[in-house]
């Protein structure tokens, strides 16, 4: 009898523990999917959020690939925008990818075509390098659009692309600086990251400028979008003994990081001081460093680019062929002497 009840005792411990087994399991398989929209950090430049294919139902999928959205004001609204847009509310199924890297964005790429979203949305990191990828894309049936910035790519490529015209942001601004008519332009130019369009667009109408009016450029050097390292570069001119008396930084980061250098060695900035600063992306702080006469120019540009990528993608939904193949956003630059408390609350980001 004792034999017979142990027996029945270890069928019993058996079948319990084949039961917590399988209840292990159903957690790991189900566990691996996220909701649309929860992000996960990989490394210091990038992050990633999983969508729930499984409750995709009639949801179209969507692959993100953006930057840094710490990488400046301007990125934090733009991914703020995209997130608000891409929802399974609206109709998606988004996943996002972020890095400042090329190699990492083409990776995540290819990894989104390979799980088969019916669109790709990219802001490149660099122009180059995306042929194959969006020539995968297509013979997935993986509609691409672009974003923010431009790539070097074949325009049958990708859908459309919705950007700014980062060489008119910069020409606006250097025909502005050359209508300041100061004595002389000896000029420390803070580069953004080099490669992408918006640090190509900007250099050049820079690197034409001072070509064709003789100007002078002390400092040419990236500083990578960072407001650290932008310090770093004009106190090492400040330390060097160099003339200056324009700062040209390619976003407002990079600005903020130059004037903190200006103000440690108490040499002044803004209208009609001993340093003209120039900014970009018009995050409201610099707006209103520029209103309080500290700044001389900020050049706009647009991170709200969503409801322009949710309108093209619903015009190829219904069958409709994109015959704007770029969209050009409309932006302007700002005066120190002209700007107003609705400016910065209309314009500011």
């Amino acid at each position: 009898m004792k034999k017979k009840i142990l027996s029945l005792l270890l069928v019993v411990c058996l079948g319990l523990s084949m039961v917590g087994c399988g209840g292990n399991d159903a957690g790991t398989s189900t566990g691996s999917n996220e909701s649309s929209n929860s992000d996960s950090k990989s490394d210091s430049n990038s992050s990633s959020d999983e969508g729930n294919s499984s409750e995709g139902g009639n949801l179209l999928k969507v692959g993100i690939i953006n930057n840094d959205p710490n990488e400046s004001g301007f990125r934090t609204a733009n991914v703020n925008d995209l997130k608000e847009k891409f929802t399974k509310e609206n109709g998606y199924d988004a996943s996002f990818f972020y890095s400042l890297k090329n190699d990492e964005q083409i990776s995540a790429a290819q990894k989104f075509i390979q799980d088969g979203v019916d669109y790709l949305l990219l802001s490149a990191a660099n122009k180059a390098g995306w042929d194959s990828v969006l020539q995968d894309a297509k013979a997935a049936g993986t509609k691409v659009i672009l974003f923010d910035r431009t790539i070097d790519a074949k325009e049958d490529l990708y859908e459309a692309s919705i950007v700014s015209d980062m060489e008119k942001e910069g020409q606006d601004a250097v025909d502005w600086l050359k209508g300041q008519g100061l004595k002389e332009y000896n000029i420390i130019h803070l580069q953004g990251e080099m490669g992408n369009a918006a640090q190509v667009g900007r250099s050049a109408a820079m690197d034409k400028a001072v070509k064709e009016n003789n100007w002078k450029l002390v400092a040419q050097q990236t500083a990578e979008w960072n407001a650290e390292k932008a310090q770093q570069i004009v106190q090492s001119v400040i330390d060097s003994g160099k003339k200056f008396n324009v700062i040209y930084a390619e976003n407002d980061d990079m600005a903020k990081g130059a004037v903190a250098a200006l103000d440690k060695a108490n040499i002044s900035h803004g209208v009609g001081k001993d340093v003209v600063i120039m900014g970009f992306d018009c995050n409201k702080w610099a707006l209103q460093e520029l209103k309080k006469k500290n700044w001389n120019y900020d050049g706009q540009c647009n991170p709200f680019q969503a409801s322009y990528l949710d309108d093209i993608i619903k015009k190829l939904e219904a069958g409709e062929t994109i015959t704007e193949k770029k969209i050009v956003l409309n932006e302007k630059g700002f005066d120190a002497n002209e700007i107003t408390d609705a400016d910065i609350e209309q314009y500011g980001i």
